[in-house]
């Protein structure tokens, strides 16, 4: 029948043209048209497929693995991995470090060999026993917190290491205890991404770079979590994904966070919450196991999300990957760019204006980068009279401290070009020393905002580049540094997580944070 179909819409075809003619030529003139009109139809309703099949939208499937109190986790841990890979879906399992131990206690070899299947991520080291790690560190400096989030979290590491045989990929905090002294350390620790949800940083709802790191954070619009509980949860999970993507798609594609906890599948409650509430920190003697859920429920649970999956693999354009695999997409090619003087001329006159990030062709330039790239390029040309040939990016975290005026003394309206040579001179040799951004800039005896040399610093090199000529004078410039407005503010509500003392905040923390939005920048999608 198929075969006869054909022939016969080739037989129609090939008589066209002679059907057409015998026609009076107001019947083939409308005939003509209205075939154009149906080819039209045909060519917009084809191009909106092929557009809607080939824009990338990509799902980050990441579980918190840390539940080191109920022995049913152990199992719903492996049966998800096991799903998921029997599925040909690979997600990315946050250990956390005392999880990690309880397994190997436990001789469970098998859910230990499930996992290695999957990509690894980091969940801290002991998570909700206390102090959690915006406690710790709520009153710590930059290089103080840091050293003590290294002391604090580096066994749980070196645990995964050696347990699970990888270095994890990527971080993310427990709870809502997050903090901005991490991210250097996770560098150090050779972790690559902060994979998490809160709402501390982020731009858009969409993955971004803040503190040298890919961030997939603060994704809000684009989560699409299916709950649990049975019932619609599966007919309202998939409508929530179908509305998310179909968003996505109109915006050029994207990517989409969904999360959960192994525990989930098993419990009624939370495991932190029944023995870490409100700061409480019982002898391990005194932990109580949270109640579990009927055997009834939890299948019913596990068939949805395996219902849930399948659906998501079969929509067009959708495709599930890995931390690892999303620092390839978001790769940052800033850091793998040379840039040249008409380029730094283009940077210095946006700087000027408004100090953020900024959106170019194919990658983004955080406020660091730039202040790294002017700073560079302005002191090889003080020492060599000429611009480099190019310019590169290194990553620099922002100040440690907010900026305070010196006592005494004057506000100098200008500087003598002396002066601000060697301080540019200076203000370089502390960026490769200390891998950040200076608290202040002195000249003489004044000192600038780091906002303000930048501002006053794009303002000259924009003088010399147009120019070609070295000034007397370098007059001071305001600089107005807006990326901090991308931070949230600090109050009770950012860190509503049962397990933090009753009314805890973190000014201090957010402080750090604003300050660390000179590194803040989108990330772009590498096609």
């Amino acid at each position: 029948m198929e075969d006869c179909g054909k022939e016969r819409l080739k037989s129609f075809h090939a008589s066209l043209p002679a059907i057409l003619q015998s026609c009076r030529p107001a019947i083939r003139e409308a005939v003509i048209k209205t075939l154009l009109s149906i080819l039209l139809v045909l060519a917009v309703v084809s191009g909106a497929t092929v557009q809607q099949s080939s824009t990338p939208i990509y799902v980050a499937l990441w579980f918190d693995t840390e539940d080191y109190i109920l022995p049913q986790d152990d199992d719903a841990t492996k049966r998800l991995a096991e799903m998921l890979t029997r599925l040909g879906v690979r997600a990315t399992f946050k250990i956390v470090g005392e999880k990690a131990r309880v397994l190997e206690s436990r001789g469970r070899r098998d859910v230990i060999a499930a996992l290695q299947r999957h990509d690894f991520g980091y969940h801290s080291n002991t998570h909700s026993q206390q102090p959690t790690v915006a406690v710790y560190l709520q009153n710590a400096g930059w290089d103080d917190g840091r050293a003590e989030f290294y002391r604090r979290e580096v066994q749980g590491v070196r645990d995964i290491q050696r347990i699970f045989g990888v270095t994890p990929v990527a971080y993310g905090q427990p709870g809502s205890a997050w903090a901005p002294q991490v991210y250097p350390t996770l560098r150090d620790m050779s972790i690559g991404m902060y994979l998490d949800e809160s709402d501390h940083v982020g731009i858009d709802d969409q993955p971004f770079y803040y503190g040298g790191l890919l961030n997939v954070f603060k994704m809000r619009s684009n989560l699409a979590r299916m709950d649990l509980r049975g019932g619609a949860s599966l007919a309202s999970g998939k409508s929530t994904f179908t509305k998310v993507a179909e968003q996505l798609r109109k915006k050029g594609g994207g990517t989409i966070s969904i999360y959960y906890h192994p525990n989930e599948w098993v419990h009624t409650e939370f495991w932190d919450a029944v023995n870490f509430k409100g700061g409480a920190n019982p002898p391990r003697a005194e932990w109580r196991v949270p109640g579990t859920r009927p055997a009834a429920e939890t299948e019913q649970a596990f068939d949805d999300f395996d219902q849930y999956i399948r659906f998501i693999k079969a929509q067009p354009a959708i495709r599930f990957v890995t931390a690892t695999e999303l620092m390839t997409i978001y790769a940052d090619k800033a850091m793998t760019r040379s840039f040249h003087k008409k380029d730094l001329l283009r940077f210095a006159q946006s700087v000027q204006n408004e100090i953020t990030f900024q959106r170019l062709d194919g990658y983004t330039l955080s406020a660091a980068d730039v202040f790294d790239l002017l700073t560079d390029a302005m002191t090889t040309f003080i020492d060599r009279n000429e611009w480099p040939s190019t310019t590169r990016v290194t990553t620099l975290d922002g100040p440690a401290r907010m900026y305070t005026p010196p006592t005494g003394g004057i506000r100098s309206s200008s500087f003598h070009w002396n002066a601000f040579a060697q301080a540019v001179r200076d203000t370089s040799d502390y960026c490769r020393t200390s891998r950040r951004l200076p608290d202040e800039v002195w000249i003489g005896a004044e000192s600038l905002s780091p906002a303000d040399y930048l501002a006053t610093l794009a303002r000259t090199v924009d003088d010399l580049i147009v120019s070609g000529k070295t000034p007397t004078d370098v007059a001071r410039r305001e600089g107005h540094y807006t990326a901090d407005r991308y931070v949230a503010e600090d109050s009770p509500a950012l860190w509503r997580w049962p397990i933090f003392p009753e009314g805890f905040h973190a000014p201090r923390i957010m402080e750090l944070a604003r300050l660390q939005a000179w590194t803040l920048k989108p990330a772009v999608v590498q096609r």
